[in-house]
């Protein structure tokens, strides 16, 4: 019998497993991964930043997370001498038209508490010599980091305070049995007392097992890159932004240098066929079927028809996507880039049509359900293992232990 049962080995699960852990030292703790490493999915393929917290609403889980996040995730890095660099970001107007959202979006970040700074066009060249714009921000507390690195160093941890984790261990079915729960895998049962769903693409799925509704649906989107041949990588010293359209959900193609010294360059983000479907071909027809026939993804590709045509060409047309990214640095050429990884972000659709624009954690009986937990929740990861940690009920056993 587990004291608390976590679904899913990413960054989010892991991280509160770890901060369970921390809390009540004394309970019985388990996390499981239905693939045979940690940090397979969303974790294992996203850019490596840690986000500073400028694009959230003030107030938001996801301002507030990723603003503490950000500190505390350097800090950890430090204290377990995992390879890290804050070095620092600019964000870029590239034309007349984006002055306004700039000025915007610094406020923002002043509003967020952060140490953000207006720069001139020549005091962007000065940061990145090779950047075409005519105005800009420097965001200097964003990092890049390997968080599949990290997820290592929380399961070494997990592990040190007596945590059970398991690989290649998928759940198929959660029954409730009174005040306890019995998680039917393929590696057999596992009887716990509250389950924490950090399951990630499926996390809509294991709610509704868990007798949770989110009232929302998981969407995949693919987000796909290119990198800069090694000769090319001068171009780019740190990291370089444009500046969002707020009414889309994703930042735009932009240049991230990656802690090994590489440099990509993206992502789009189009619709995946699979929720786990990294590959433009991959295909299935369950998840396929969910997304045609939810009626808010159609509210939703109406409502952002002219950008999403403008993804799927950048998805299908090299020349598209370079043409995208001349905006910021005009030297690129084809030539230049090969595509590398690409990642599938699960974005969380309410049945209203409208994308849930921050973190969302659902409670459900003797369960917490971790429903949308896309960018920066790698970078928030520790604060979100302590804000989920903080809404569990203490055991009734472990609280007789504490306080003999």
């Amino acid at each position: 019998m587990y004291d608390f049962a976590i679904i899913g080995g990413g960054i989010a699960g892991l991280s509160t497993g770890m901060a369970l852990g921390r809390k009540y030292p004394d309970a019985k703790i388990l996390v499981l991964e239905k693939e045979s490493n940690w940090a397979f999915h969303q974790t294992g393929n996203n850019s490596g930043v840690i986000h500073s917290g400028i694009y959230y609403k003030p107030g938001s889980f996801k301002a507030k997370f990723c603003r503490d996040g950000s500190r505390s995730m350097v800090e950890f890095c430090q204290e377990h001498g995992i390879a890290h660099e804050v070095c620092g970001k600019v964000i870029v107007a590239t034309d007349e038209s984006e002055l306004s959202r700039l000025e915007n979006l610094y406020q923002r970040g002043l509003e967020n508490g952060l140490n953000v700074t207006k720069i001139s066009a020549e005091e962007v060249r000065e940061v990145e010599p090779h950047v075409s714009c005519i105005a800009g921000i420097r965001v200097s507390t964003t990092g890049i980091v390997n968080y599949k690195q990290v997820c290592l160093k929380y399961v070494d941890l997990i592990r040190l305070q007596g945590g059970d984790l398991r690989l290649n261990t998928k759940v198929t079915k959660i029954v409730q049995k009174g005040d306890r729960q019995v998680l039917e895998t393929n590696q057999g049962e596992f009887e716990t007392r509250f389950v924490v769903n950090c399951a990630g693409l499926h996390s809509d799925r294991v709610a509704k097992m868990g007798q949770a509704d989110p009232k929302a649906k998981i969407v995949p989107f693919r987000g796909e890159y290119y990198e800069l041949v090694p000769e090319k990588r001068y171009l780019v010293k740190t990291l370089i932004y444009p500046v969002p359209n707020p009414a889309f959900p994703f930042l735009g193609v932009h240049f991230t240098k990656m802690i090994d010294g590489t440099v990509h360059a993206g992502p789009n983000a189009v619709l995946s066929l699979k929720r786990e479907g990294y590959k433009k071909t991959d295909f299935d027809l369950r998840d396929f079927a969910e997304v045609m026939t939810y009626p808010a993804f159609w509210k939703l590709a109406a409502k952002h028809a002219d950008e999403g045509i403008q993804e799927i060409i950048r998805s299908f047309s090299k020349a598209a996507f370079v043409r995208s990214l001349q905006k910021l640095i005009p030297e690129v050429r084809s030539e230049d880039l090969i595509p590398t990884h690409a990642g599938v972000r699960a974005q969380a659709l309410m049945n209203d049509g409208k994308l849930v624009d921050d973190f969302l954690i659902v409670p459900g009986p003797n369960s917490i359900h971790v429903c949308n937990a896309p960018s920066p929740a790698a970078t928030s990861s520790l604060e979100i293992g302590k804000a989920i940690a903080a809404q569990i009920p203490q055991p009734q056993h472990l609280q007789a232990a504490l306080s003999v």
